[in-house]
């Protein structure tokens, strides 16, 4: 995966600026490539052990291979881009569970690293299940997907014990419709650490299978390596019974509303039924992680969790820009390494302009 966009030895001398961008995702190498070839310093921090971000650490390995991917962050590094890992940026903000599985050895301010830096680019992406609102998700046996996933490729790039990924094994209920529940039915069907532990997979999503995110051919590929689909169905209450997880369901229908792409998934009365499993992957959507709070740092957060920028990816701070899904929301790779790109071209014009 390519993120430098010069030759190594065509990097011109040095602008003495120096950028310091939150996030090793797609956006923030893909920033990182532009910048450094434009002959500025760069510095990237991440709180993983390894950059790459989501696309390392979310995607299945069936998906996208990692050695190309480290191969371009080579490239980075070869061509003298920094990077300073298992470093959280801010001090004070909880992504979650996340921050329990990647458990970041440092900590710094945001504050600090915009003191230091010509410029800062936040690429923080989206690192959190969002919430279903349901009674019981909160239970032990309930997972967030994502983060699952993440623990997941920790443990199998060596980062930290299989013992400490969440215990997956019987019959396994993945909720959602995008390509996160994707990942989440795939990997366990797939991986060999899995294999004569998980004895089903079942996909509920509460809209048809022409309607989600995953597209109708992905859900048919699941199918086919032995998941079960459940379309029109809604889980609404998780609970234990003498010993037994149960989950109860509503099943809904489909209507159609003026304006809007998809019809409105709405419950049928008198529908529920329950059914018993061992284990729960949430993948309802994942939201923003920004690592400060709404005004820290004189920066301001939308309603949704994304950051407030201009038309130039500049948040209300100065010379603090947003990139990626942060910026924008959950999107895939390609938009949010655009993204970061066209947020470099951004930082660079702002600081080219102050030379004059």
């Amino acid at each position: 995966m390519k993120f430098l966009r010069c030759k190594p030895d065509k990097i011109p001398p040095s602008t003495g600026f120096k950028i310091s961008i939150i996030g090793a995702g797609p956006a923030g190498l893909g920033a990182a490539g532009l910048l450094r070839c434009w002959g500025h310093e760069v510095v990237i921090y991440d709180m993983n052990p390894e950059p790459g971000g989501l696309v390392m650490f979310g995607i299945p390995v069936t998906r996208i291979k990692k050695e190309p991917v480290r191969a371009g962050i080579k490239e980075l590094m070869d061509a003298g881009v920094k990077f300073v890992l298992r470093t959280k940026v801010d001090m004070t903000k909880r992504y979650g569970v996340i921050d329990d599985i990647v458990k970041p050895v440092n900590k710094i301010h945001l504050e600090d690293v915009i003191k230091e830096s010509d410029a800062v680019l936040i690429a923080t992406g989206t690192w959190a299940t969002r919430s279903m609102g349901a009674e019981g998700e909160d239970l032990s046996w309930i997972y967030p997907a994502a983060e699952w996933l993440v623990s997941v490729h920790m443990a199998m790039f060596g980062y930290k014990s299989w013992e400490e990924v969440p215990k997956l094994e019987g019959r396994i209920l993945v909720i959602g419709g995008g390509l996160t529940a994707a990942d989440a039915v795939l990997t366990p069907l797939s991986y060999e650490q899995f294999k004569g532990k998980v004895k089903e997979v079942v996909l509920s999503y509460r809209r048809s299978k022409e309607y989600a995110p995953m597209g109708a051919r992905e859900i048919d590929h699941l199918i086919s390596i032995g998941a079960k689909f459940w379309p029109l169905t809604l889980p609404v209450k998780f609970y234990e019974e003498n010993g037994k997880k149960i989950v109860r369901f509503v099943r809904m229908k489909l209507v159609k509303v003026e304006g809007e792409k998809r019809p409105k998934p709405v419950p049928i009365e008198g529908s529920e039924f329950e059914e018993e499993f061992d284990y729960v992957l949430k993948a309802v959507g994942v939201i923003p992680t920004a690592p400060i709070e709404d005004g820290c740092c004189g920066i301001r957060l939308n309603k949704n969790g994304t950051i407030v920028t201009d038309e130039n990816f500049m948040t209300t701070r100065e010379g603090v820009f947003a990139a990626g899904d942060v910026r924008h929301g959950p999107s895939l790779i390609g938009p949010a390494m655009k993204s970061g790109m066209d947020a470099a071209r951004a930082i660079h014009n702002y600081l080219m302009s102050k030379k004059k």
